[in-house]
Formats: structure tokens, C-alpha cells, sequence
């Protein structure tokens, strides 16, 4: 017990991965490293599924663990408080990257990318998994 106490220690202290904003960049990232993209669609101030697999999946040390080192990810956010709003370029970033995978609006919708920008695999809502599940599926998925 003892032993996973420090292991649960030494994962918090991983640094949160970096969330790209820019799919031209994330693409050009993923080409260099050989990685899977992956894209998450949220509305991170109402949008209480997207809230709820930000705090229990996506922030979760394993998933940073293993995000860290085989993805790139990207975050296409659609905040609606004022307090929260996007500059007019990040707002057009990502109306065209919903325009393209994610027409019909669905919040959270998070989508494994190949290299290319091909989609592998999309997850409508909040995964009714683990953060341990969800990895061990993108695991599997990228193999």
C-alpha cells in the first residue's frame, strides 16, 4: 500500500499537458513525433459533462502520464461568459475545426486524429469510463 501511496505522489507531481489551441500546429507536431492528435470540443464554463471528464479524465495524473508522451492534444473551446471569451481569431480557430468535426454541436466530443487530421475515433459525451479505461482504449487504438 505503502508503495502505490508514493507512485500516486509521484504522478501528481507531473506537469499538466500542454493543451494546443491551433490544429496547424498540433498537426505539424504530430507529423515531426510520429503521435496521434487528439481533439477535445468543451464548453468549459457551462457545459457541465465537459467540466465533469476535464476534472476526472483528462486531468487525471494517469491519463497527463501517458498523454505526455503519445499525444499531441488540442482544445477547441466554446466558452459563452463574457469573462470567458475568446479572441476573435481563437473564435474563428475553432468555429472552422467544429465546422469540420463537429457540425452538429455535440459538447464534449473529444476525437482521435491521425497524423493527417483522419479521424480514428470519436467519443460523443462524457466517456462512461475510468481515466484508467479511457487510456487503456487510446492505448489500444494507436497500436
Amino acid at each position: 500500500m505503502k508503495g502505490l501511496l508514493l507512485v500516486v505522489i509521484w504522478l501528481s507531481g507531473l506537469s499538466q499537458p500542454k493543451w494546443e489551441t491551433d490544429i496547424s500546429v498540433a498537426r505539424k507536431q504530430a507529423a515531426e513525433q510520429h503521435k496521434f492528435i487528439l481533439l477535445n470540443f468543451s464548453g468549459s464554463d457551462w457545459c457541465a459533462p465537459c467540466i465533469q471528464m476535464r476534472k476526472e479524465i483528462l486531468e487525471h495524473p494517469e491519463f497527463i502520464a501517458w498523454a505526455n508522451s503519445h499525444l499531441i492534444l488540442v482544445n477547441a473551446d466554446f466558452p459563452r461568459e463574457k469573462k470567458h471569451q475568446l479572441s476573435k481569431n481563437l473564435q474563428q480557430q475553432n468555429d472552422k475545426l467544429a465546422d469540420q468535426y463537429n457540425a452538429n454541436g455535440i459538447f464534449p466530443l473529444t476525437i482521435l486524429l491521425k497524423e493527417d487530421g483522419s479521424v480514428k475515433k470519436s467519443w460523443e459525451g462524457h466517456p462512461k469510463m475510468s481515466a484508467e479505461k479511457f487510456v487503456q482504449q487510446l492505448n489500444n487504438l494507436i497500436q
